[in-house]
């Protein structure tokens, strides 16, 4: 039997996408989601279609890495096949975590992190591993520091952008330490979700004038469905085309300082 698929976020818009999609292909699905009460009605629209399909919620809170450690001791035993971080958040405005943390980097960032280290044990050979990025890390500039913005640096885009590109770096140093993960990273582009909404007062001549040129959230998780099936490595899956990473993210001795740094915060050491 095949190890299960967990899809981070599945009850969002491009969430309930790819469990759609990973469903009809018959493939066994774990939901973690923070609401649970959404998750259920996501699943059970999905088996009013698809009956049969191997659909599992489980609660997952990655705002809290109490949650996420929880959720990873709850999978002690389990194959893993392959492991779908597309939860994500543009907070409106700056806010700590329980744990101290800024809410942008907790659930982009930190979370991702946290929970990809406590599963890669239990992780089949040649897992899956796809990471949801943005179009905004283009733009980011970051350093250690910014792993934990003072109120005076937090900005909606520019905070968001920063911890996104963070889990970048994330990646490339994972990779290297192991090369038996099908890592890549998937670009959902601009996605008519609940997300893109800023909380401003230009949202309802956004959403005239705007959204419809959005893409829907199943042309959104296209990416991440192709990095999902595909044998490659740290390649950069964007709209129909599969690129080699970008080589202005490539930075060996930021990843390395921000590895250690994600280590003192999570674990209080480094490795």
């Amino acid at each position: 039997m095949p190890g299960k698929i967990i899809v981070t976020g599945a009850s969002g818009a491009m969430g309930a996408a790819a469990v759609r999609a990973l469903a009809s292909q018959g493939k066994p699905v774990m939901m973690a989601c923070r609401n649970l009460e959404k998750a259920t009605r996501v699943r059970d629209e999905i088996l009013a279609s698809q009956r049969g399909a191997d659909l599992e919620i489980r609660h997952l809170d990655l705002s809290s890495m109490d949650s996420v450690r929880a959720f990873a001791a709850g999978l002690e035993g389990e194959r893993i096949s392959a492991l779908f971080n597309n939860a994500g958040v543009i907070s409106r405005r700056y806010e700590l975590t329980q744990d101290g943390l800024e809410h942008t980097f907790a659930v982009n960032y930190f979370g991702p992190v946290l929970l990809t280290r406590l599963l890669l044990s239990q992780m089949e050979p040649c897992a899956h591993l796809v990471n949801m990025v943005s179009l905004t890390c283009r733009f980011a500039r970051l350093s250690v520091e910014s792993l934990q913005p003072a109120p005076g640096d937090f900005s909606q885009l520019g905070t968001y952008a920063c911890a996104k590109l963070a889990l970048v770096h994330f990646s490339l140093e994972l990779a290297r330490r192991r090369s038996d993960l099908l890592l890549n990273l998937a670009d959902p582009g601009i996605v008519n979700s609940n997300m893109i909404s800023m909380g401003r007062w230009f949202d309802p001549l956004a959403d005239v004038l705007f959204r419809p040129l959005c893409k829907t959230p199943e042309q959104g998780v296209r990416p991440a469905l192709a990095a999902l099936s595909s044998d490659t490595r740290l390649q950069y899956y964007i709209g129909k085309r599969t690129l080699a990473l970008p080589g202005r993210y490539d930075d060996p001795i930021l990843e390395l300082r921000l590895w250690e740094e994600t280590d003192r915060i999570l674990f209080g050491e480094k490795n």
